[in-house]
């Protein structure tokens, strides 16, 4: 079994993107052969030369919101939060940066004038509800700032309230951006459909925990973050069909990668899906639904790079990621993209 530090690369900072490339689909494209282990570099433009009439795009359309919020206790001292998860309309669990913790009964005062009280603590998150009848989603979208990933060291910019963010966003939840789907326009959307792949989406709200690095040597002691998703019954009946036909199942991203391995039974069937998920995957595991893949570069020793290897290869994952340092990709959510297709089972 593959420990953590089997994930580690060297990336130089300065291939770290700060910010979008001009326009989506100016980023560069990386394909990865799981049958042969070739690579290829091209254009995000050129995707539509790797697919065929009758397969099957898989899009997340969750909507990031402004998570991002700060304030003072009632003890006096300042706090900044960010949003994880939204539990309902007043309840929300959410990081904490403060000298001291919070308390349950705790009150947090925020700068933009509202009031929550700590109800209790889940691990890293606190449970927190909001006083009175406000509810969460119009106050984060007045006075929330964009939660932009921690490898991003600068403060975001209007231009990223639209940057990052998917053309096809729809339902708000997310705390960090389905980074894969950045580099669709409505133009190449539009080619794609033309030229006969179909489209599906499905919704899985990103958490912050996707940022957090393994903590654990032993990559199977490792505990996943949960996450929200739905994979309705229309979205199922168009996969389900796509496979019948033979068509190839392409998840635009680790979260529908996760979404859609997560809806799928043993049998290999898809069913429709409501609820949480703390699937974890890496080396070893037998994909069940996904036929080939199209993401982000992902931070060592990170769980979305152990997905990506469980996918294509561990060995062919590592190669690709040094070719692509040294052809001078850019890395991470405003960077540059991969698609793989699935490394035949042995």
């Amino acid at each position: 079994m593959p420990r953590r530090q089997d994930f580690a690369f060297a990336l130089p900072p300065e291939l770290i993107a700060q910010y979008p490339p001009v326009q989506r689909s100016d980023s560069r494209l990386l394909t990865l052969e799981g049958a042969t282990g070739a690579l290829s570099d091209r254009l995000f433009r050129e995707l539509p030369t790797l697919l065929q009439p009758g397969d099957r795009l898989v899009f997340n359309d969750t909507r990031v919101i402004p998570a991002r919020l700060s304030g003072r206790k009632a003890t006096g001292g300042r706090f900044t939060l960010l949003v994880e998860r939204l539990l309902d309309e007043h309840r929300a669990l959410v990081q904490i940066r403060a000298g001291k913790a919070p308390r349950p009964g705790g009150q947090l005062h925020f700068d933009a004038g509202f009031t929550a009280t700590v109800l209790g603590r889940q691990a890293d998150l606190f449970e927190i509800r909001l006083e009175g009848d406000a509810a969460w989603l119009p106050l984060l979208e007045q006075h929330g700032r964009l939660p932009l990933p921690p490898y991003i060291t600068r403060e975001p910019t209007e231009a990223d309230h639209a940057r990052y963010q998917t053309v096809y966003a729809r339902w708000p939840g997310a705390v960090a951006a389905p980074t894969a789907g950045l580099h669709f326009d409505q133009a190449l959307l539009d080619q794609l459909a033309e030229q006969g792949i179909a489209q599906t989406f499905i919704t899985l709200h990103v958490g912050a925990g996707t940022f957090q690095p393994l903590r654990v040597e032993r990559i199977e002691d490792h505990v996943m973050h949960t996450e929200w998703l739905e994979v309705s019954p229309a979205a199922c009946a168009q996969i389900r069909t796509t496979q019948a036909q033979g068509g190839r199942i392409i998840a635009v991203g680790t979260t529908v990668t996760r979404a859609l391995e997560t809806a799928t039974g043993e049998d290999g069937v898809l069913q429709p899906w409501t609820g949480e998920t703390d699937i974890f995957i890496y080396p070893g595991y037998r994909f069940r639904c996904v036929d080939a893949l199209i993401t982000n570069f992902h931070l060592p020793e990170s769980t979305l790079l152990m997905l990506v290897a469980a996918f294509a290869g561990h060995a062919e994952i590592l190669r690709a990621y040094r070719h692509a340092v040294a052809q001078r990709y850019r890395f991470f959510s405003y960077g540059d993209a991969m698609f793989l297709t699935r490394r035949p089972v042995a």
